[in-house]
């Protein structure tokens, strides 16, 4: 987080939050009541400036005030840097931990920075590094891991950074609970808000 926003936090303590105008969606773009922001300068501010609380609802501190997100997928989204991935707001994922794949064929990982998914539209490059004993993947391997109810360990492995995760079946309903984050942050009981963007 930025100075700015930790002196206006600290000037004013108890500004209200805001929930129900940001957004980040699946691709990691940032939207205000559903329009895209695409001012370079306003995404970087965001993505220097989001994390979250002990509730795992992540948020835009926006000086003293926190902006709640809502999550069309995970807080993180990944994009690939070559054999890398690095985080819709450019940290390089060093140390996954723990990777799932939904009954979609999407890729969630536990990360350094948080939880994450990888965007929808690079299945190419999560195919690429999906093996099944040593060999890639194929059609088959990769409809018998969709096949296996939630929690199963499936024959996948991913390929990251040196590492080969076991890949475990997630029902994306259950994927926020599974990883550790709130995908639409209310207000707490007795938390101040401002009053919730019009639909």
């Amino acid at each position: 987080m930025e100075d700015w926003a930790r002196r206006g936090m600290e000037r004013w303590p108890n500004v209200p939050a805001v929930f129900g105008w940001l957004s980040l969606d699946r691709r990691g773009r940032w939207r205000i009541q559903g329009e895209l922001i695409s001012r370079p300068q306003i995404i970087e501010t965001f993505n220097r400036n989001y994390e979250a609380d002990a509730q795992g609802r992540w948020y835009f501190q926006n000086g003293p005030q926190r902006g709640y997100v809502a999550l069309e997928t995970a807080p993180l989204v990944l994009h690939p840097d070559g054999d890398r991935l690095r985080t819709h707001h450019g940290r390089v994922v060093e140390k996954p931990t723990s990777a799932w794949i939904d009954e979609d064929g999407g890729l969630w990982l536990s990360t350094e920075h948080g939880p994450a998914a990888l965007a929808d539209n690079e299945s190419d490059w999560l195919l690429q590094h999906l093996s099944v004993a040593n060999q890639p993947v194929d059609e088959e391997a990769l409809a018998s891991a969709l096949a296996l109810p939630a929690g199963a360990i499936s024959a996948l492995r991913l390929s990251l950074n040196d590492l080969l995760l076991p890949v475990q079946r997630v029902l994306r309903s259950q994927a926020a609970a599974q990883l550790g984050f709130v995908a639409d942050p209310q207000p707490q009981p007795g938390e101040k808000s401002s009053e919730r963007a019009p639909d």
